[in-house]
């Protein structure tokens, strides 16, 4: 993978909380900057029922691709470990640490995600358990957790922010 130079475009990690607004917030940096935008949850799943986890090496050659055609980027998700594969690749992070309640809000307020559910319905359905993946954001140690977040975040060497609310400036 390429990594960055000096001159170049802003290649840039967000990640945080689900229903943090991460997704918003890439959607509103690549229509303002011209950057080329991938959702990790496209990736890092396999089209299995139920989900089941892709390997990390897949995944890999999936973002070296993306990485190597796009001159400018926003990656967004969730996942530390996939995160990590980006981070010496990346000029900016942005860490999305919102309060455990707007989290819930944004995830009882975010419109239909066809590229994640067949249906508005369908997604509902799933509401019950985001809201209680939400909640255990600050408890798990695993790689969506809060730690793993803040630990990536902390060690990241270029240009950071950290957002605290639904209020963000690009």
């Amino acid at each position: 993978m390429k990594r960055p130079s000096e001159a170049s475009l802003r290649n840039i990690i967000i990640f945080g909380n689900s229903g943090s607004g991460k997704s918003t917030l890439a959607a509103e940096l690549c229509k303002a900057h011209d950057l080329s935008h991938l959702d990790l949850d496209n990736l890092a799943w396999l089209p299995s029922t139920p989900p089941a986890r892709r390997a990390l090496s897949d995944s890999k050659q999936e973002i070296q691709r993306f990485i190597e055609q796009a001159d400018g980027w926003v990656i967004e998700g969730c996942y530390a470990d996939v995160l990590e594969l980006i981070e010496p690749f990346a000029t900016e992070a942005i860490f999305m640490n919102l309060p455990l309640a707007l989290c819930q809000q944004n995830a009882r307020n975010r419109p239909w995600e066809p590229h994640k559910y067949e249906s508005k319905e369908a997604q509902d359905n799933n509401l019950a358990m985001l809201l209680d993946w939400i909640a255990q954001y600050y408890a798990r140690d695993d790689m969506f957790s809060y730690q793993s977040h803040r630990n990536l975040f902390d060690r990241f060497h270029g240009l950071k922010k950290e957002i605290v609310n639904n209020t963000y400036s690009r």
